[in-house]
């Protein structure tokens, strides 16, 4: 396993609830929030975890913060040898258990689902980051539970 700087949970999630506050997609609002801890490069944390928000790419299929959580797993459970079946199924494993969890509480991990009918639209286009759109949009609860979740899995509680 790759060494990993210490960090507070809370000040993680917090920052990722910044990063979203801020205009970055959900994916990377969770994704940059940890990605100094591996020492990843801000702007290549950017470009990595960039495509992800809205379902991936907008299509409003898996949760970006979902896919953020797996990325973040890849890290704290590497698969070097893509022989080793066993390193896979931990990283696997890790992903599906981090996913129940965010589907325990929200009900779902597909975008569609968790947003309200009128902000389904898959145009490729994001919407204006403005206080109308963070009033209606639920994205910012997400974030926040995918964070904690994260964060939690890169301590090594989830095990």
């Amino acid at each position: 396993m790759l060494t990993m700087k210490s960090f507070d949970i809370e000040e993680r999630v917090n920052q990722a609830v910044h990063n979203f506050e801020s205009g970055y997609n959900c994916a990377q609002s969770v994704f940059l929030a940890y990605s100094d801890v591996f020492e990843l490069d801000l702007e290549l944390a950017k470009k990595m975890s960039v495509s992800f928000g809205g379902g991936v790419g907008r299509m409003r299929e898996v949760c970006g913060t979902v896919n953020a959580m797996a990325m973040l797993a890849g890290f704290k459970y590497p698969v070097f040898d893509p022989l080793d079946q066993e390193a896979r199924a931990r990283n696997y494993g890790m992903v599906q258990k981090m996913a129940a969890l965010f589907k325990e509480k929200h009900g779902t991990i597909i975008c569609r689902s968790l947003l309200p009918p009128e902000e389904t639209s898959t145009n490729p286009s994001p919407s204006a980051r403005t206080q109308q759109y963070y009033a209606k949009r639920p994205c910012g609860k997400y974030v926040k539970e995918a964070a904690r979740i994260a964060g939690h899995m890169l301590k090594g509680e989830l095990e």
